[in-house]
């Protein structure tokens, strides 16, 4: 046998092995087809795994465009191989420029058309019956949500989980603050085709400036961070990415699932609440549905979360919520559950789910409660009290100097950044800083529930011509402890508006509201409720630098003194959405 003739078997061979490997049935009668490559309208082919069930036959689809894994992942084999048994067929798909799939990645930015394209390409094979359900979260919630305005014939059904609306708000720029932590950690682990995330040294990184550089503290080019950077402004940029402004265009039945310690708990709520109230079709308006645990974002909530365990049944079985759902859509099953109550939230605190009919609840009595000091607020230890009781009279105002060289460290909350973990914590581990004001109520005489959106009403004044003023709502257990609910962020050049920033001027007094977002909790008898007022929460959110210069490229940094008035005349307070019980 020449040598020629020999290359040419030994190719034939490789063909062939290539081919069994991208085709695979196992003993169970599921068919995987690896590897297919799906043309988007331009051409660009993205990478796309089947699970089907052998044979012939038409079965609903479900769809999911994942920027992160290749699919064949042990955890995707799985999740393929129970949809098949449960009589679907499983659709793994790579965003555009991501691990096999071909040309080029930018967030978010393909989304909507690829999305459209490739829910039309599944409802047109011959192993589908037209009905394509979506899946996913986080990035894979994204996908679904931006491609749902252009109301693709074939998509019947999404479950959108932990998911943004509002990019701007949701994701890049809470209250106009940067969400350093979450963002630069993931523009790093997209820096590259693939899911690549190096042993690094973030506490250099986070503190280099300026901001709009901090990709070379990485190593790495980062062309979507630098526009992030570049744009700390709700302008074109981010309006092109926010579904809310679209939501008057999308007719589709969802089931958003979220967690009230995840980075993306506004989000979540968000798109649940637009579209009850102004989705295209009253079909659509009355087919949401929203589950809200006590989980960070993840895809594998546990019980037990930063420093508090929720008990066995923080977690329900969610894979079977998802088929519940998706049976009902695409396959016309009727076993009820699409008539339960539309909201199902988890009570910490009681640590119970419980069902209602709407969100925010009916029956909510939004109640202030009014910070009182003599003027010595600073820390735990000091005189900071909350009240129900409005101030009559004129009280000392409470002062703390913010040092962006020193910042109040993060400690918990809604996070996605894993040097700095999310969830409850307590913040006794802060100490006694003086740049904490810390207003706390009277031990509870009974029972009071807390559930729905919270926000801080604030009036205070900075020496500084551009500051940030953050807030805290917190749970004081009997033994002291202190573990945080909720937290927001107000930049000052933002208290107008997001589009329209006004520096300030030094000494005024101006009032802010800082959101922070929304939570359910019962703080038990016995309980007290906190409130802590800072300028600062590090590396949730990036240091401002109180210079009022141009975002992105600062690289001086100088001390604010702020003031914080709570009198007849400024009120500070905290709303609280306390429900009757």
């Amino acid at each position: 046998m020449s040598r020629t003739t020999i290359k040419k078997c030994l190719l034939l061979f490789v063909v062939l092995m290539t081919a069994a490997a991208l085709t695979r049935a196992d003993d169970a009668g599921i068919v995987v087809d690896y590897n297919v490559m799906v043309p988007m309208r331009d051409g660009v082919r993205l990478s796309t795994d089947i699970h089907r069930p052998a044979g012939d036959g038409r079965y609903p689809v479900i769809l999911v465009r994942d920027p992160y894994h290749n699919g064949a992942e042990q955890t995707w084999v799985e999740a393929g191989q129970r949809w098949v048994r449960r009589g679907y067929v499983f659709v793994h798909q790579n965003v555009r420029g991501r691990v096999d799939s071909e040309g080029a990645f930018y967030p978010y930015s393909s989304e909507a058309a690829d999305g459209y394209d490739a829910q039309q390409w599944a409802a047109a094979q011959s192993w589908s019956n037209g009905k394509v359900g979506t899946q996913g979260l986080s990035y894979l919630a994204s996908t679904q949500w931006l491609s749902a305005h252009l109301r693709a014939p074939a998509l019947a059904t999404m479950v959108p989980t932990m998911t943004p609306f509002n990019y701007y708000q949701d994701v890049a720029y809470p209250g106009g603050a940067l969400s350093l932590g979450s963002r630069l950690g993931w523009a790093a682990l997209m820096g590259s085709r693939t899911n690549q995330e190096p042993q690094r040294d973030w506490q250099p990184v986070l503190r280099h400036l300026p901001l709009q550089t901090m990709d070379t503290a990485l190593g790495v080019s980062l062309p979507h961070w630098r526009d992030w950077i570049a744009h700390p402004t709700y302008d074109s940029y981010w309006q092109q990415f926010d579904v809310a402004a679209r939501v008057g265009e999308i007719d589709v039945p969802a089931f958003n699932i979220g967690g009230w310690y995840d980075v993306f708990l506004r989000g979540t709520l968000s798109s649940y609440t637009h579209m009850r109230k102004q989705a295209r079709s009253e079909h659509a308006r009355a087919h949401q549905k929203l589950l809200i645990g006590p989980w960070r974002h993840t895809p594998q909530p546990a019980t037990a979360l930063g420093e508090l365990d929720f008990g066995p049944d923080a977690v329900p079985d969610l894979e079977g919520l998802h088929a519940r759902w998706f049976d009902h859509w695409l396959k016309g099953n009727e076993d009820g559950f699409i008539d339960e109550p539309p909201v199902r939230i988890f009570v910490m605190g009681e640590n119970r789910w419980r069902s209602e009919q709407e969100w925010p609840l009916a029956r909510t009595q939004y109640t202030k409660y009014y910070f009182h000091s003599g003027g010595k607020a600073n820390g735990p230890g000091g005189d900071g009290v909350l009240e129900a009781r409005k101030p009559t009279s004129r009280q000392p105002t409470d002062d703390y100097v913010y040092d962006p060289m020193n910042p109040v460290p993060t400690l918990g909350g809604n996070l996605m950044f894993k040097p700095t973990p999310a969830g409850p914590y307590d913040q006794a581990k802060l100490g006694e800083r003086d740049d904490i004001l810390v207003f706390t109520s009277a031990p509870l005489s009974r029972d009071l529930e807390v559930t729905g959106p919270v926000t801080v009403t604030l009036y205070a004044a900075s020496s500084a011509r551009d500051t940030d003023f953050t807030a805290k709502l917190v749970d004081v257990h009997p033994d002291g402890k202190a573990y945080n609910l909720a937290d927001g962020i107000i930049r000052a050049r933002y208290r107008e508006s997001f589009e329209t920033p006004t520096l300030l001027s030094p000494g005024r007094i101006y009032e802010y509201t800082i959101d922070l977002w929304a939570t359910s909790n019962v703080f038990k008898r016995g309980h007290r409720v906190r409130v802590d007022i800072s300028s600062s929460n590090f590396p949730r959110f990036d240091r401002n630098p109180n210079t009022g210069g141009e975002f992105g490229m600062e690289t001086r940094m100088q001390m604010a003194t702020q003031t914080i008035h709570h009198s007849r005349e400024y009120p500070s307070h905290i709303t609280l959405p306390v429900i009757p019980r």
